[in-house]
């Protein structure tokens, strides 16, 4: 069976669709859809499918498609949900459930017959949580289900009908600005920190600080902290805390507002760096200026001290788990270095096992490159930081007296993809994509040990597919590649206590864990007199050099991604399957 996905963009959900379907041996093609109409129609002519998806679409499908081709769009609401902005109302409202509906394609959006739905309880997470987690399981459940009823002579969607009490939807607008403004001497903390969550991810929540215009993100409650609504009371490390009428909230990154469009997203310290009032007259400056509090963090204790933390660890049955929650999965250059202290102390303590939980949506995706385009020398910035990325699993690399595990319930990509197979064993979370390249970014090379720990867990050839391809893997083929030892439950909250009793019963036999611990001293020997950990960091750095300091095709492409302004009408080919013949006609031509 033929399945064309159409998408704005290559985005989570598509690539959980792609990956899905390409493992269960569908024949999976993508075509990006940007409103270039004739270009659609071109693609679907050439790929001829059976079955047309649309997992994330922000424009119409034209007659000429869905009126030749059975096509399905992914609504992220319940039944009768109609608009741009479903998932927003919905956390904004405080809509205890919500859903996904697949329905027919039609010429007036959303309002096409209803083939299959499915709910979920809302939990108290942003809009780009939501949707990585309950909407895209909530849509791979419908997807079977469609791909079933596709087969059935019998089955008839079912008409949209607002008549039917069981249909619960209305038709909503866009979500403006002006729907989600933030009065502080009026609304409470949970009704802002719903408005910023159903802004986060895009388009973020626009509102003013020091008279300076900025979109907020990553807010979380702050406990015990008190002030004028709207000042900033506080900060630490890279967020700043905002009292509310009944308490305060934590701000972990901003986005300036510009006439030209938006800045690059960064942590709130960094972003309002050189925007803090300074009063002319310097004897009025404590008198005009509120006190703000630092908070420190002391990370080399257990526990999670602030909502806001990012790296913490947690101590149980002798087995130490580190979380590192990091914002979309980026990692700094500090971070890395912070990640690396809080692991080399951990190290030092009377545990048998190492667990690397990563974060919740995002595990890890290596380098952070909107920190690395806001350096004065993005350049050295990025040597910086894959170094830092370099010594970090250098390290994990190096433990060879505690078993080291790998707990990935979120997407890894490029350097957290290799992060996570730095230690003995992979534990992932069904459901999981792995993007484990780097080319796509402007020809990067990469480094993170990648040439030593990809092949030795894949083969040689299977690391050039998954390098050279620049495709997602699926939970379910990673393991079959030998990257995931250990493929868990695909709910959250059953994966992380299947991580817990299987780190317990890895450690709790005393005799097995020494013959482990004995194993992997060996092997590590065996194989540092082959071939050296510093060759391997050496050679691929003599590349990310080139890449970084040679040319500017790396930094072109880095530009274009956080600054999205990549050209969203060409597909890229090792995606859009039925264009590769186009492309290589005319390179023959």
């Amino acid at each position: 069976m033929r399945i064309l996905l159409i998408s704005s963009a290559f985005s989570g959900l598509t690539q959980r669709f792609y990956t899905e379907l390409n493992d269960s041996g569908y024949q999976v093609s993508v075509e990006l859809h940007s409103g270039d109409e004739e270009q659609l129609i071109e693609g679907v002519s050439l790929f001829k499918p059976d079955l047309i998806l649309c997992p994330f679409l922000k424009q119409r499908i034209p007659p000429a498609v869905f009126k030749q081709t059975p096509c399905l769009i992914v609504h992220p609401g319940i039944k009768g949900d109609r608009g741009p902005s479903s998932l927003d109302w919905a956390i904004q409202n405080g809509e205890p459930e919500w859903g996904v509906t697949l329905l027919e394609a039609q010429e007036e959006m959303d309002a096409g017959d209803i083939w299959c739905s499915r709910t979920f309880p809302m939990r108290n997470a942003t809009k780009s949580s939501l949707f990585n987690r309950e909407v895209t399981q909530a849509a791979i459940e419908c997807l079977w289900e469609v791909l079933t009823l596709f087969e059935a002579k019998d089955f008839k969607p079912e008409p949209l009908d607002y008549q039917d009490k069981k249909i619960k939807g209305q038709c909503l607008p866009l979500m403006k600005q002006s729907d989600r403004t933030i009065n502080w001497n009026q609304h409470t903390t949970q009704e802002i920190l719903r408005k910023i969550r159903a802004a986060d991810g895009s388009p973020g929540l626009l509102d003013e600080i020091h008279g300076q215009a900025f979109y907020l993100f990553n807010a979380h409650p702050a406990h015990l902290l008190k002030g004028k609504p709207g000042e900033i009371i506080a900060t630490t490390d890279k967020a700043i805390c905002r009292a509310t009428i009944d308490g305060a909230i934590w701000i972990g990154h901003l986005q300036a507002k510009q006439e030209t469009g938006k800045a690059l997203k960064l942590p709130a310290t960094i972003a309002l760096q050189n925007r803090w009032p300074t009063p002319k007259n310097h004897f009025l400056k404590n008198f005009l200026s509120p006190q703000i509090k630092t908070i420190e963090i002391d990370y080399f204790q257990p526990g999670r001290q602030i909502s806001c933390q990012e790296i913490w660890y947690e101590l149980k049955d002798n087995i130490a788990y580190i979380h590192f929650e990091f914002h979309n999965g980026g990692m700094s250059t500090e971070q890395c270095q912070l990640l690396l202290s809080v692991y080399q102390h951990v190290a030092t303590l009377d545990v048998k096992a190492i667990v690397l939980m990563g974060g919740e949506d995002a595990w890890s995706n290596g380098i952070h490159l909107n920190h690395i385009e806001h350096a004065a020398h993005p350049g050295d910035e990025s040597w910086k930081n894959i170094n830092a990325m370099d010594d970090l699993i250098y390290q994990i690399i190096n433990t060879v007296d505690k078993l080291t595990i790998s707990a990935i319930a979120g997407n890894a990509g490029a350097g957290g993809a290799i992060l996570a197979i730095a230690t003995d064993q992979v534990f992932a979370r069904n459901g999981v994509v792995f993007n484990p390249h780097y080319k796509n970014m402007g020809g990067l090379y990469g480094s993170e040990y990648w040439t030593y720990l990809l092949p030795k867990r894949v083969g040689m050839e299977a690391a050039h597919q998954l390098t050279e391809q620049c495709l997602p893997i699926g939970c379910k083929r990673a393991w079959q590649l030998g990257l995931v030892d250990k493929m868990l439950d695909k709910r959250h909250d059953i994966f992380y206590s299947q991580v817990k009793c299987l780190s317990k019963r890895l450690t709790e036999n005393h005799d097995r864990l020494i013959q482990l611990l004995e194993e992997k001293g060996e092997k590590r020997c065996l194989d540092e007199s082959k071939q050296t950990l510093s060759s391997y960091r050496k050679n691929e750095l003599i590349q990310m050099h080139s890449n970084f300091y040679g040319s500017d095709q790396y930094h072109d492409a880095r530009r274009q991604f956080v600054y999205k302004s990549a050209n969203k009408d060409v597909t890229p080919v090792n995606i859009a399957t039925h264009r590769k013949n186009i492309i290589n006609n005319e390179i023959s031509i």
